[in-house]
């Protein structure tokens, strides 16, 4: 089975470029992240071909699963799932940031992790609160697993471009990369590159400049990752996204 994760940045204005994506690729399950659109807004006529299953609010987030080998038993969020609200005196309210499904015999998610924004920011303890809140739930789950998308999280420093460029911000702390790190001592393993770079900010010409991360990913249970790739050209495109989709076939 083939299955790619992709942060799309809009599934709308990208709908072309993943329906080729899939094509070109012969993907069996495609894990998107930040469609950008409600449930309703989700452009289904264009992937004939899959079973879509969709969790959006609004224009922000949004998180999907399309899957041409079966798609039962859909979550759209995880056991103690955190909300968030910047405004603590509000209702922490969960977020389009996760979706589940079972495909083929396997249970995959498709996950977008809080961005944690600024280190003191609000946001930066629902990040960490919200992946302790996963692992949690994946140490009590067994069978065949794959958590796959934006971890917002660059594990090691050669995951980035630069780590003077990242003093003193998000991505690259010892809180977030324990919080990762947490998720592999839960029973996962990676199964996406750990090399190369996934993701390249649009501003300041760094695809151009090799300024990039590695943040996208897809750590798995019980499977056997055979091969594995980010797809760089996709990000090279006019109109791209500002993250590769990474592959990894088990």
């Amino acid at each position: 089975m083939r299955i790619a994760n992709w942060n799309v940045n809009s599934a709308r204005t990208r709908v072309d470029r993943m329906a080729a994506f899939l094509q070109r690729h012969d993907i069996d399950v495609c894990l998107v992240q930040e469609t950008k659109c409600k449930d309703e807004q989700f452009p289904y006529d264009a992937f004939s071909d899959y079973e879509i299953a969709h969790f959006g609010l609004n224009q922000w987030n949004g998180v999907a699963i399309l899957s041409r080998v079966g798609l039962d038993d859909v979550d759209k969020q995880f056991p103690g799932q955190p909300g968030f609200h910047k405004d603590p005196t509000q209702p922490q309210n969960i977020e389009a940031r996760a979706i589940a499904a079972t495909c083929g015999g396997v249970r995959v998610w498709s996950l977008y992790v809080p961005n944690g924004r600024e280190i003191a920011d609000p946001h930066y303890d629902y990040k960490l609160r919200w992946l302790y809140a996963l692992r949690n739930h994946v140490a009590n789950t067994t069978g065949p697993l794959v958590l796959g998308g934006d971890f917002n999280i660059a594990p090691e420093d050669r995951h980035v471009w630069s780590m003077a460029a990242f003093a003193g911000k998000t991505h690259v702390t010892e809180p977030e990369r324990q919080a990762f790190d947490a998720l592999l001592d839960a029973g996962l393993s990676i199964a996406s590159p750990i090399d190369g770079y996934s993701y390249w900010d649009y501003k300041g010409a760094r695809f151009q400049r090799g300024e990039g991360m590695l943040i996208d990913f897809q750590l798995c249970r019980d499977l056997n990752p055979t091969t594995s790739f980010i797809d760089v050209e996709e990000r090279a495109g006019d109109g791209a996204s500002d993250h590769a989709p990474v592959i990894v076939e088990y």
